[in-house]
C-alpha cells in the first residue's frame, strides 16, 4: 500500500478541541438561559409607561430623568422576579405548550435550583433599590409584587380577574412615574393606561382562544372569542374616552391648543384601529409587546403622538 493509499484508508482523527473551549460554552449556557428567563424584550414597557407622566408634563430636567430611570430600574427588577417565579411555578404546564415548552426552565436548560438562586439575587437587589429610594415614592413597586404573587398562585386562573391584574400592574407603573416626580397623579391618565392594557390583555386572550390553546391556561375556559371581542371593544372605547377627558380636563392637557388635541386624539384613534386590524385580520396580538414594536405603522403613530406632546 502506497503512503497516499494509507492516508486515505486511515480513519480521520477527531477535530482538536482546546481544553477551554468546551467549558466556556458550558458556562455561557447558564447566563444565556438566565437572560431568556428575564425576557429582555419585555423591559421596554417599563420606561414607556413610567415616563408617561414626564412626557405629558414635559418634565425633562436632570432630576426628573434620574427619578424616572431609577423607577424604571426598580420595576425592571420586579418584573424579572415575577417572570422567574412564574416560569418556576408553571414549568410543568409550560412543557405541554407548543411554544412555552422551549422556555429555559421548562426545557431543562436551566435548573430549578439555579432559577431559585437567581430569583433570590434579583430580590435582594430590588430590596436594596427600594431602601435607597424613598419608600413613599416607590410603594407601587411593592404593590406590584404583592399583586403578582397573588396572580402567580391564584388570580391567573380566574377569568377576567387575570386581565385586570395584569392591567393593574401597568397602572402602578404610571403611578410611580407621578410619585417620583412629586406630581399629583391624573386619574384620567391612570384610567387610560388601565383600559389600554385591558385592551391588550383581552386581545392576547382572544389570540390564544383562536389558536386553540385554552387547555394550557385554565382561565381561558371562562372566555370565548365572541366574549373577548366584546371586552376588546369596550376596553378600546374606554381608553379613548379617558384619554380625551385627560386632554380636556387636566391642567397638563387642557392647556394645549385645539389643533394639537385633535392631532393627538386622531393619532390615538389610528393606533387603536391599526391594533384591532392586526388582532382580527392579521391574527396577531399573542405577544402585545412584539405586536406594538414590530409594526412600523404603529411605531409611526406612536412617534407622532410623542412629538405632539413634546412640542406642545
Amino acid at each position: 500500500m502506497t503512503p497516499a493509499e494509507s492516508r486515505l484508508s486511515a480513519p480521520e482523527s477527531p477535530p482538536t478541541i482546546t481544553p477551554s473551549a468546551r467549558p466556556a460554552r458550558r458556562w455561557l449556557r447558564v447566563p444565556r438561559a438566565l437572560l431568556r428567563v428575564s425576557r429582555p424584550h419585555q423591559w421596554l414597557k417599563n420606561p414607556v409607561v413610567i415616563a408617561l407622566p414626564a412626557v405629558t408634563m414635559s418634565r425633562w430636567d436632570p432630576g426628573a430623568l434620574l427619578a424616572v430611570l431609577w423607577a424604571t430600574a426598580l420595576f425592571t427588577l420586579a418584573s424579572i422576579a415575577v417572570y422567574t417565579l412564574n416560569d418556576i411555578l408553571d414549568r410543568e404546564r409550560d412543557r405541554r405548550h407548543p411554544v412555552k415548552r422551549n422556555r429555559p426552565i421548562a426545557s431543562g436548560e436551566l435548573g430549578v435550583a439555579t432559577a431559585w438562586c437567581y430569583l433570590g439575587a434579583v430580590s435582594v437587589l430590588l430590596a436594596a433599590g427600594i431602601v435607597l429610594a424613598s419608600p413613599a415614592r416607590t410603594w407601587p413597586v411593592l404593590a406590584y409584587l404583592v399583586i403578582n404573587l397573588a396572580y402567580s398562585f391564584r388570580l391567573k386562573h380566574v377569568s377576567v380577574v387575570d386581565a385586570f391584574t395584569v392591567a393593574a400592574g401597568f397602572a402602578l407603573r404610571a403611578l410611580v412615574g407621578y410619585l417620583v416626580l412629586d406630581a399629583a397623579p391624573s386619574p384620567w391618565l391612570l384610567l387610560t393606561v388601565l383600559s389600554a392594557c385591558l385592551l391588550l390583555s383581552f386581545g392576547k386572550r382572544r389570540r390564544e382562544l383562536s389558536t386553540g390553546s385554552s387547555g394550557h391556561r385554565p382561565a381561558l375556559l371562562g372566555y370565548s372569542v365572541q366574549l373577548a371581542d366584546y371586552f376588546v371593544i369596550v376596553s378600546a372605547a374606554l381608553a379613548l374616552a379617558c384619554y380625551t377627558l385627560f386632554l380636556l380636563a387636566e391642567p397638563g392637557g387642557g392647556g394645549r391648543s385645539t389643533v394639537l388635541i385633535v392631532v393627538t386624539v386622531a393619532a390615538a384613534v389610528f393606533g387603536l384601529f391599526r391594533y384591532l386590524q392586526i388582532l382580527v385580520v392579521g391574527n396577531g396580538g399573542g405577544d402585545p409587546v412584539r405586536t406594538l414594536i414590530g409594526d412600523q405603522t404603529l411605531l409611526v403613530a406612536g412617534l407622532l403622538w410623542a412629538v405632539v406632546f413634546l412640542v406642545s
